[in-house]
């Protein structure tokens, strides 16, 4: 199946955590569209985004892909209409993606999630929380 379910125990508890919110935008999707596809299901409105063209990302057709880059994005009067929902969130997230994706977040009155490569400390300030399989959730906090 080119969109595989979500069958990981991280994939699995990122979904439960993340389908509380009623929709969301995925950044930088790439081709492991499984949690986007899973909240999808879940019944949340997914969106997903990516630097690269709609054929270079593996976008399931239960999920809008809109090409745009976060870090221009971050730097427009607004980001864009793409990104207006209750969560913005990064999976396995660079560090130079973390303050424009805070930026997006806020100036549409989202929250801003994510997990990190693992080695890799995040850039804002944030909570965090303890998954499955060692990923740790990073949750920005209010007022930084």
């Amino acid at each position: 199946d080119k969109y595989p379910a979500v069958n990981t125990r991280r994939d699995t508890a990122l979904v439960g955590r993340l389908s509380e919110y009623p929709s969301a935008v995925e950044v930088g999707v790439g081709r492991r569209p499984a949690v986007a596809a899973g909240l999808s299901d879940a019944g949340v409105a997914v969106t997903v985004t990516d630097v690269v063209a709609a054929d270079e990302v593996d976008a399931p057709p239960s999920v809008s892909f809109v090409r745009d880059d976060i870090v221009a994005a971050s730097e427009r009067d607004h980001p864009g209409e793409i990104y207006e929902a209750a969560l913005v969130y990064g999976l396995n997230f660079p560090p130079e993606l973390h303050r424009p994706a805070l930026n997006v977040a806020r100036a549409v009155d989202a929250d801003f999630q994510f997990t990190t490569l693992g080695y890799d400390s995040p850039a804002v300030a944030c909570e965090t929380e303890a998954l499955p399989e060692g990923e740790t959730l990073y949750v920005a906090r209010d007022g930084e």
